[in-house]
């Protein structure tokens, strides 16, 4: 008889996402088990006792998830549980803390295609705004948008000290080269965006952090994306249903993507990512570089 699949799902938050749970039942996943509140000293165990349990034969219809909302938390359980194999017990292991690889991923994806339709030209050595760049999604979307070339300014609307001290966690933990900005006044937010080609934005649901007067500034900017789904928009103008309409408050018409274009993306980049565990043949570790890469090839 065939063994069943188990997806063991780590989180240190106090519960784990319904939407992660649905995803994998979605892509085939028959028994998803959370394990909540973890730190990161306890991942080897859980991991070995995952592994040890169900044989060569069954750890290859095992795998381990790892969700939460630090996305430094998040990576630090992945290489926890991967240091935690000892082969042929081995299993693959996913991390995708809220969503935010694979939204992230979703956003420099759509970006790149629609500026590269627009200008013939890839993100290399383009100016990019990240603004809500402290928080999971915009963190990752600024390391991502770096990956694909672009010159990338991480902007806080608190100080430029707050960018900074992501700016300075991303380097020291991923060797990602970033710069930190200050959002934290209209005037600055001015004269950031007049040099930016490309606008990202991951602030919180339901707050506008670019209006009228600053997309005025917007000289050279092409393509403008915002993940905000609640009203209003992160970016005015840019609709949630947005998928390269221009968006008439900027001086060169840029194109707008909105949220359920990035969300679209999003979710067959996760769906494939949690069917890939599955298929593989040798066990694999997925974090938002493999999900960059599925992006762009969904997009």
């Amino acid at each position: 008889m065939q063994r069943a699949t188990i997806l063991h799902m780590f989180t240190a938050a106090p519960n784990l996402s319904p939407f992660d749970v649905n995803m994998a039942v979605d892509a085939g996943w028959q028994h998803c088990i959370p394990y909540t509140g973890l730190v990161t000293e306890q991942i080897a165990d859980f991991t070995q006792d995952a592994i040890f349990s169900r044989g060569p034969k069954g750890v290859k219809r095992t795998g381990i998830f790892v969700g939460g909302r630090d996305i430094h938390i998040a990576n630090g359980m992945l290489q926890a549980a991967r240091s935690a194999m000892v082969p042929p017990f081995e299993v693959s292991v996913f991390a995708d803390p809220s969503g935010a690889f694979t939204t992230a991923a979703g956003m420099v994806a759509t970006v790149e295609r629609r500026f590269r339709e627009l200008t013939d030209r890839s993100l290399d050595g383009v100016t990019a705004l990240v603004f809500g760049g402290t928080g999971p999604v915009g963190t990752t979307c600024a390391m991502l948008a770096r990956r694909a070339g672009a010159k990338t300014l991480v902007v806080s609307h608190e100080s430029k000290r707050k960018a900074d001290e992501v700016v300075a966690m991303c380097a020291e933990l991923y060797g990602v080269e970033l710069a930190g900005a200050d959002g934290s006044e209209d005037a600055k937010i001015i004269d950031l965006i007049a040099g930016a080609d490309v606008v990202f934005s991951a602030a919180k649901a339901g707050v506008q952090v670019l209006d009228k007067r600053h997309l005025a500034a917007a000289e050279q900017a092409r393509v403008l994306c915002d993940v905000n789904a609640v009203p209003p928009e992160g970016i005015a103008g840019v609709g949630v249903m947005d998928n390269g309409e221009p968006v008439g408050a900027t001086p060169r018409d840029a194109l707008g993507i909105g949220a359920l274009a990035v969300g679209n993306v999003k979710y067959q980049t996760q769906q494939t990512m949690l069917q890939h565990m599955l298929e593989a043949e040798r066990p694999v570790y997925l974090d938002y570089q493999q999900a960059f890469d599925v992006a762009r090839a969904k997009v």
